[in-house]
C-alpha cells in the first residue's frame, strides 16, 4: 500500500477513535437519565419502520437488478 493509502487508514482510524471516545462519554454521561414506556414504544417503532425501509429499498435495488431495469437504453 503506498503512502497515501496509510495516510488515509491513519486518519480513518483517528475518526473512529473520536467517534467511539464520544459515544462512551455521552453514554456514560447520562446515568441518571430514564425513560418512560412511551419513549421505548416510540423508539421501537422507530427501529422497526426504520428496518422496514432499508429492507424494502435494498430489496428493489435487487428486483430492478435482475430485471434489468438497471441497463443502459440501447438504440437498435
Amino acid at each position: 500500500m503506498s503512502k497515501a493509502g496509510w495516510t488515509a487508514v491513519a486518519a480513518l482510524l483517528l475518526i473512529l477513535a473520536a467517534t467511539v471516545s464520544w459515544a462512551i462519554y455521552a453514554w456514560t454521561s447520562t446515568d441518571d437519565v430514564s425513560m418512560s414506556g412511551h419513549g421505548w414504544i416510540a423508539m421501537s417503532l422507530g427501529i422497526v419502520f426504520s428496518l422496514a425501509v432499508g429492507i424494502g429499498l435494498m430489496s428493489l435495488v435487487f428486483y430492478s437488478s435482475r430485471r434489468g431495469y438497471d441497463e443502459p437504453n440501447r438504440y437498435e
